[in-house]
């Protein structure tokens, strides 16, 4: 459609009229109709605002002189727009191949599933014929995560993350000109830096300079990639944090966070790395009860790697039986006031309710409690978006 006939609102994106709407940018437009652009400093997820420093979404405005960056600049009234012309296409490219240089070869990348090296491939660039830069050290201090600075394009998507989205305020950029790079707190080692390890960085990090530890090897190379993805609820607080777990095996490797009314794709260190407990040898799979003739003692310590000095395994309705003869028996030797309940976070509201109320009636005592009122704040918080009170249900 031409100008001439396009509407008052509007602009033109590929010989396309596209309606204008309050605060969008070109590129959120020409995602909205189905025209995809390259990105790599830029987040569509929520709570990131653009900042045009990769400048590989260049696009072409009729009439100006200098290409745009699609994720800041928003469209006027009949503004022409064009993403495939031979120079927009070339400087995006050009941008990829600079990138490039500065980046370990794709058969030694610290994670080639990343968004850089998708990107890359959609531009068909396999090397840049540019000279590279010395490369920083790893740095392997924290226990949860990878630092591979060689892998960084400064494209501040980290420091946006911890700065803006989580508020922590650890990452940021020092020193200028070729000497510019990524630090945490005054150039610290992640591991001895004030990082709360919630891992926001790394779920935005598009090339691999910051990655789960989990899924690298001693060198900084990825070497676990998901065979499948599972979306699901984060099983600790009661906040209901949306994530989906990566798989291999049918063992975690990794977690990322899902956009969801009480996260946003946040996580915070539990939900986002405390998956080991899962494929733990000492985990609890079965009911157990203790062995007949082993009695009870203060100062008898039961090994978690062979519970079987102690234990036997049970069906589960031996085991709630023989628990509930127990707090029986304790409730009419010694009276109600003998026994007490502690609630977990990890259950949901209305199991937490069920609990109160087998203590209350059940027992006959009102020494029930639960620890959300103790040290979960974003409990706490949930509790007061969702039912306009933040005390728990016990």
């Amino acid at each position: 459609m031409s100008n001439d006939t396009a509407k008052p609102n509007t602009f033109i994106l590929d010989d396309r009229e596209v309606d204008i709407r309050d605060g969008e940018t070109i590129f959120r437009a020409a995602r909205r109709v189905g025209v995809k652009l390259p990105h790599l400093c830029y987040s569509p997820k929520p709570g990131y605002r653009p900042d045009g420093n990769c400048r590989v979404c260049m696009v072409e405005v009729e009439g100006e002189r200098v290409l745009a960056a699609s994720c800041i600049r928003t469209p006027t009234p009949g503004m022409k727009v064009r993403t495939q012309t031979d120079r927009a296409v070339t400087a995006r490219r050009m941008v990829v191949e600079l990138l490039m240089a500065d980046q370990p070869a794709k058969e030694i990348a610290h994670d080639p599933d990343s968004e850089f090296w998708h990107t890359a491939d959609r531009q068909n660039l396999t090397e840049s014929r540019f000279p590279r830069r010395e490369a920083p050290a790893p740095d392997r201090s924290h226990p949860a995560m990878a630092v591979n600075l060689d892998a960084c394009i400064q494209c501040n998507l980290c420091v946006r993350a911890c700065r803006e989205v989580q508020v922590n305020d650890v990452i940021g950029m020092a020193f200028r000109g070729h000497g510019e790079k990524i630090v945490f707190d005054f150039d610290d080692p992640m591991g001895a830096s004030t990082c709360v390890a919630c891992g926001e960085c790394v779920q935005a990090c598009p090339t691999g300079a910051l990655m789960p530890s989990t899924l690298v090897n001693e060198h900084n190379l990825r070497t676990e990639f998901p065979d499948r993805k599972v979306d699901s609820v984060c099983p600790y607080c009661g906040v209901g944090c949306q994530l989906t777990y990566e798989i291999k095996n049918d063992k975690l490797i990794a977690v990322t966070g899902r956009d969801g009314p009480a996260n946003q794709n946040r996580l915070c260190v539990k939900g986002r790395f405390g998956f080991d407990y899962v494929s733990n040898p000492q985990r609890l799979t079965q009911p157990m009860v203790r062995k007949d003739g082993v009695a009870k003692a203060a100062d008898d310590l039961v090994d978690p790697s062979n519970p079987w000095t102690h234990f036997r395994t049970a069906t589960w309705e031996e085991a709630l039986d023989r628990a509930a003869k127990g707090l029986v028996k304790i409730r009419d030797r010694d009276g109600p006031r003998a026994l007490a309940g502690f609630g977990s976070a990890k259950g949901s509201n209305e199991e937490a309710y069920l609990f109160q109320k087998l203590v209350r009636t059940g027992f006959g005592s009102n020494n029930v409690d639960h620890c959300t009122r103790l040290c979960h704040a974003s409990s706490v918080a949930a509790l007061m978006e969702g039912i306009n009170s933040g005390a728990s249900p016990p």
